[in-house]
């Protein structure tokens, strides 16, 4: 019986096939869309691809499709939480669509006593105005321009006469130059022409150009934004900028406004500040911006109907995606039963286990009176050191933190090391600033490449250089190599090139402490300038400089007091000296400087060294731990419940400290620790130890594989680019939605991480298959099970974070999405790891070899959404400025060789599919 052809319509339409497909389409527009973005600017990829209509009919055929699926399996009789996840997407578009067809978004100024009741469109407009024979005509396109291509042709009847609009060109202007462009294009009235030159964009009024014909007709055409008159007025009492002590950078900022509804009666006041939103009617006022002398206000305007269809849509994908990790009927249930059937342990949390590291101290091949001087400072100014690092200092960006953290933070960045001789970083540093003619001659900058030490005259052998080998005389020898290296572009900047300006960078270090300049450690006393210093703290120099004639003299003696005895070994002297200052800090900076016990917390952190320490035992263990599961697998005897037992307990001890760090961490901060590249990399790893610990510690095999991931990022964490340093969080990111959406997307990673490292291991067992050993079999089977279950959880999560993110972004500043890179490529993410777990509805490919395979290449979209758009495309997430870095070769090798090992493990991939409600036997 031959099919109609609605049927046919219906099965290809409603096929997995074509819903792998769909996902494929959305998935490489996205991550096209991205490069677009970086390129030539955020309208050219919202035309060319989000906003096309070839997107939106995409968009529009996946949900059909998901319907339709949803339809034929009755998803809602056998599996409710499926289907509460998968309708929820069904809810999302329709509120996305409310809010992208029916609702506006604008921006509005507002000068401090002035009151105003338009702001303008965030879309852009052409705009024609024609005034003939006493009467005024108008009317507008809402386009957006491309910098790829564009085209219009409009005509406007107005009198019985037609004026037509006719594009010619568009000069774009680059994304840093703000993405202004000029518009040109012909205005033709019966038959004669004039050119017009439009500058506008998206979010700005445009400047406009009036133009008249011989008829009398007058013409005024504007492209930009348009200007919209609200209901109501809004009116800026005060607006208040907040800054870090000393610094520049803002902590807050708020307006205080009054809201004046004439129409219906209505007046009050409100705060406006960051992630605190004015709601009225259906529209809400953010917080977005202030003009420079900080005498008028920016805030966003959002009018969004699709709101709560859209948080409902959230509602229940999260509803569901927990629920599904419950439901027994679901596929997560049925792989976790499904492992049972395998080795299993019990969990034992031990309290602590400390590391330690010894460093050897170097050999001086210096002068006999400079070794003598080291040798005695080593010994003797111990107590002296610890009490100089209690003190507290300014950073830069207004961060209060002892003294011990500046320390730390330059020796690390001069020698790459925590210590040396024999010395702490305290030590180090008090000799440095008290006894710069000896530390000169010290060998402490790091130097790496064999040509620089060439060039300075050193033995090829040797890994430090003294800050006096790189003068002659007056002369500094790396002048114009620095000065050549700084020309080059970044991609074009070699090894020497890199190495010259890191040892230039490291010399202006050294050179500022041994004139004090990085110690901000004298607090101005409240003289009535206080204020407008915004607690500003000065280095001894400064202090002496510009404190009045009372306090400048008190600082000097301080500050020669000090030096001068710890110069002369008087080291009961100098402590006198500094807990003189530290009395002074107490009394003059006592409205920010921290307690007593946030310092000697700081200082305790820093000491223990927690996460080195950590990376250094996950990086070993972890090597370790892969060849005991590879040896299991291919030799029984090695498996062993009481060496599970071991193994687990160490695993368990050390995700303890690592948890107890990421407390630490937290506190000292004062914020949630995945602010920044530093601490996110950590608590990814810290999330890699969750799922092994918690969830997969059943198996050895996933054990050794999340050992593998959390020392990946751990080491990643401690690479020489990656700052540690603890900063003060930008007015946006102090929010509680932030600590939830980052906490829960970052975790993600680590989830799907461990999906990577087993999918790489399967493949491995792929090369070694043997038709005799059907061991092999059930370890590829098991970590199959566990790849699969880890994904499922990884991808919740990553979906939840994501839409949190959302909620955040539109609490915060009015908008759900921004199509930002970072935010494009977690997408891209999602619907990657959707495409990977529903593999398995196509027969031919739910095999083991293939999910391995692809869940290790997948895992190249999370290390593009974290690394790749961090610092290869600019975005509001992004670390990138100017040219990005080349990309490593190790990149490029690792790539290939993986490449290469899914090509050796397919020449033995037919293994059958898995089989949760079967147990595996070995006959």
């Amino acid at each position: 019986m031959k099919k109609s052809v609605v049927t046919k319509i219906s099965d290809l339409l409603f096929s997995y096939w074509t819903t792998l497909l769909l996902l494929l389409i959305l998935g490489v527009g996205a991550a096209v869309a991205t490069f677009i973005e970086n390129d030539y600017g955020t309208s050219t990829a919202r035309i060319v691809v989000y906003n096309h209509l070839w997107y939106e009919i995409v968009l529009v055929l996946t949900t059909v499709n998901l319907i339709g699926i949803i339809y034929k399996v009755k998803m809602w009789r056998g599996d409710k939480a499926r289907f509460i996840f998968h309708f929820s997407f069904v809810v999302m578009l329709i509120g996305a669509a409310m809010t992208r067809y029916v609702g506006f978004e604008g921006i509005m100024h507002i000068r401090e006593g002035k009151t105003e009741d338009r702001m303008i469109s965030l879309e852009p407009y052409l705009q024609v105005t024609i005034t003939h024979g006493g009467k005024e005509y108008y009317k507008e396109y809402q386009f957006d321009l491309s910098a790829l291509g564009n085209d219009f042709d409009y005509n406007i009847e107005f009198d019985n006469k037609t004026l037509n609009i006719k594009y010619l060109d568009y000069v774009y202007s680059k994304k840093g130059q703000g993405e202004m462009g000029i518009l040109k294009a012909n205005a033709t009235l019966e038959g004669q022409t004039k050119p017009l030159k439009l500058v506008g964009r998206r979010g700005m009024k445009g400047y406009g150009q009036a133009v008249a014909f011989d008829d009398n007709t007058n013409v005024y055409v504007e492209y930009g934004s348009k200007t919209i008159t609200l209901p109501f007025s809004i009116k800026l009492n005060d607006f208040q900028l907040e800054r870090y002590p000393g610094s520049m950078s803002p902590s807050s900022y708020a307006s205080e406004v009054t809201l004046i509804d004439e129409k219906n009666s209505k007046k009050f006041d409100y705060r406006i500040f960051m992630n605190n939103t004015l709601k009225y009617g259906s529209y809400q006022f953010f917080q977005s911006s202030y003009d420079q002398d900080e005498l008028g206000t920016i805030l966003s305007v959002n009018n969004d109907p699709g709101k709560w269809p859209t948080y409902l849509g959230y509602f229940l994908l999260t509803l569901g995606l927990l629920m599904n990790l419950f439901d027994k009927k679901s596929r997560f249930i049925k792989l976790t039963q499904y492992l049972k059937q395998f080795n299993s342990v019990m969990l034992i949390i031990v309290a602590s286990l400390v590391l330690s590291s010894d460093v050897k101290a170097n050999q001086l091949n210096t002068k006999e009176t400079l070794v003598g001087y080291l040798n005695e400072f080593k010994q003797s100014s111990k107590t002296t050191a610890k009490k100089f690092g209690a003190l507290v200092t300014q950073s830069s960006m207004g961060r209060m933190k002892p003294v011990n953290s500046l320390n730390i933070e330059i020796v690390q960045k001069l020698t790459k090391k925590s210590s040396m001789y024999g010395m702490n970083a305290d030590q180090i540093v008090l000799g440095m600033l008290t006894r710069p003619e000896m530390w000169r001659h010290v060998k402490m900058i790091k130097v790496s490449t064999p040509k620089l030490k060439k060039l300075l005259g050193i033995d090829l052998s040797q890994k430090y250089i003294a800050f006096s080998e790189v003068f002659d005389k007056d002369s500094y020898k790396l002048q114009k190599y620095v000065k050549d290296a700084n020309v080059l572009k970044p991609q074009e900047r070699g090894t020497f090139e890199k190495d010259i300006l890191r040892v230039d960078e490291r010399l202006n270090i050294a050179y500022m402490v041994y004139y004090g300049n990085l110690f901000r450690i004298f607090p101005m006393a409240d003289d009535g300038h206080e204020h407008d210093l915004n607690n500003k703290w000065f280095n001894p120099l400064d202090a002496m400089e510009q404190f009045h004639d009372r306090d400048k003299k008190a600082v000097e003696g301080m500050v020669r007091g000090f030096v001068n005895s710890v110069a002369t070994g008087k080291y009961n002297e100098a402590d006198k000296f500094i807990d003189l200052i530290a009395t002074y800090q107490k009394k003059a900076g006592a409205k920010v400087i921290p307690t007593e016990s946030q310092i000697n917390n700081e200082i305790l952190f820093n000491n223990m060294q927690i996460f080195p320490r950590l990376t250094l035992a996950y990086v070993i263990l972890g090597i370790i731990l892969f060849l005991i599961a590879f040896a299991t697998v291919f030799n029984k005897k090695w498996i062993s419940k009481k060496l599970n037992m071991i193994i687990f307990v160490l695993l368990a001890i050390l995700f303890t400290i690592h948890t107890f760090g990421m407390g630490m961490r937290w506190y000292v901060s004062g914020h949630a620790p995945w602010s920044d590249t530093y601490e996110s990399l950590l608590y990814i790893a810290w999330s890699a130890m969750l799922a092994g610990v918690a969830f997969f510690r059943k198996s050895l095999l996933a054990l050794s594989a999340t050992v593998v991931m959390a020392g990946i990022f751990m080491f990643t964490a401690h690479l020489s680019g990656i700052d540690p340093q603890i900063t003060n969080l930008v007015p946006v990111l102090k929010s509680y939605w932030l600590t939830i959406h980052v906490s829960i997307i970052t975790g993600s990673y680590g989830f799907l991480g461990l999906g990577a490292v087993l999918g790489f291991m399967s493949l491995l067992l792929f090369v070694f298959r043997d038709p005799k050993k059907k061991h092999i079999d059930q370890s590829i089977y098991q970590m199959t099970a566990i790849n699969e279950a880890a994904l499922i959880v990884g991808l919740s999560f990553l979906v939840v974070g994501n839409f949190i993110g959302g909620v955040w972004a539109n609490e915060s500043w009015g908008r759900y999405w921004g199509w930002d890179p970072k935010e494009t490529w977690a997408y891209v993410s999602i619907v990657v790891y959707i495409f990977v777990l529903h593999l398995r509805l196509i027969k031919k490919l739910d095999t083991p070899f293939v999910f391995s395979a692809v869940s290790l290449v997948s895992f190249g979209s999370i290390l593009m959404t974290y690394f790749g758009v961090n610092f290869y495309l600019s975005g509001m997430h992004s670390y990138a400025t100017g040219d990005p870095v080349p990309i490593p070769t190790w990149v490029y090798v690792l790539t290939a060789m993986i490449f290469v090992l899914i090509a050796a493990a397919s020449r033995k991939r037919d293994l059958p599919r898995l089989k949760t409600n079967e147990r595996f036997e070995i006959k």
